[in-house]
């Protein structure tokens, strides 16, 4: 439903601008929607295709805002909250800058505590993302489903208790993603070894993801039986499956995303250090 919330985003990339996508329009009139960012040809775009308001720094439109989305990059985002503090009333903060525990960016803040943390992924393009998000005790109940509403413009929305799942989600979700084209990399490059067309082994690939990726989704059983029910003992699934075991691919996908859970956690010591 449209309201006349009034949303400031610092930063103006790809995912601040799925994110006015899915807004613009909908949860809110494109007028009420604000973006600060340096680069002036972004700003000029983005008003050209939402109706936006604009400035290359932070402004009294941004403390009459009623949420401040914060999408820069971590190692931008310190010396950002700096330029921010005089701004700050009661806002919703909510930031979708990788890496950066909500603990550390109050601190930026003088100890601000209206923020929801976010950890979304770049289907958020094609409003097909997932993003998992954590409030901070400061968040009202309205602010927190101010939040989910404008996430949920791209996508679904996990609410986590414990900012520590949060290297968990961006392991699983947040780079997620780039697992699933590894994947259809790979069946891609066996569909040409195979002879068929790089045309063809692209929309073979693609498609069985996308249609796996539904029915699973569509579906009330767990995925290992959606698995057994395409396994004959025996046919072409069961020899690619039993191969994949035998290589360890599946423990090999777990170690993975163990690593990236605890660069994750790495990467917000770094950030947050002072």
């Amino acid at each position: 439903m449209q309201s006349n919330l009034k949303i400031a985003f610092i930063g103006g990339g790809n995912m601040a601008q799925a994110l006015i996508g899915g807004l613009a329009g909908k949860l809110t009139d494109g007028s009420n929607i604000h973006v600060v960012d340096v680069i002036p040809e972004t700003l000029t775009q983005l008003t050209a295709r939402f109706g936006v308001t604009t400035a290359t720094g932070p402004s009294d439109v941004v403390a009459m805002s009623d949420v401040i989305v914060l999408a820069v990059k971590p190692q931008q985002l310190r010396d950002v909250a700096s330029s921010l503090r005089p701004y700050l009333k009661s806002q919703l903060v909510l930031s979708i800058a990788a890496g950066i525990r909500a603990a550390d960016l109050s601190r930026w803040f003088g100890g601000y505590q209206a923020i929801v943390r976010t950890m979304p992924n770049t289907p958020a393009l094609v409003g097909k993302g997932v993003t998992g998000a954590v409030a901070m005790a400061g968040v009202s109940d309205t602010q927190r489903q101010i939040a989910d509403a404008m996430l949920r413009a791209v996508g679904e929305t996990v609410w986590i208790a414990d900012e520590a799942q949060m290297d968990a989600v961006t392991a699983i979700s947040g780079s997620g993603p780039a697992y699933v084209f590894y994947f259809i990399e790979a069946m891609q490059q066996a569909a040409l070894e195979l002879g068929l067309t790089e045309q063809q082994g692209r929309q073979l690939a693609q498609a069985t993801f996308a249609g796996a990726a539904e029915l699973a989704i569509r579906s009330d059983e767990p995925v290992s039986l959606l698995r057994e029910r395409v396994t004959s003992k025996g046919g072409t699934t069961y020899a690619a499956l039993t191969s994949m075991e035998a290589s360890g691919v599946k423990a090999a996908v777990v170690k993975a995303l163990h690593a990236a859970a605890e660069r994750g956690k790495e990467l917000g010591e770094e950030f947050g250090k002072d």
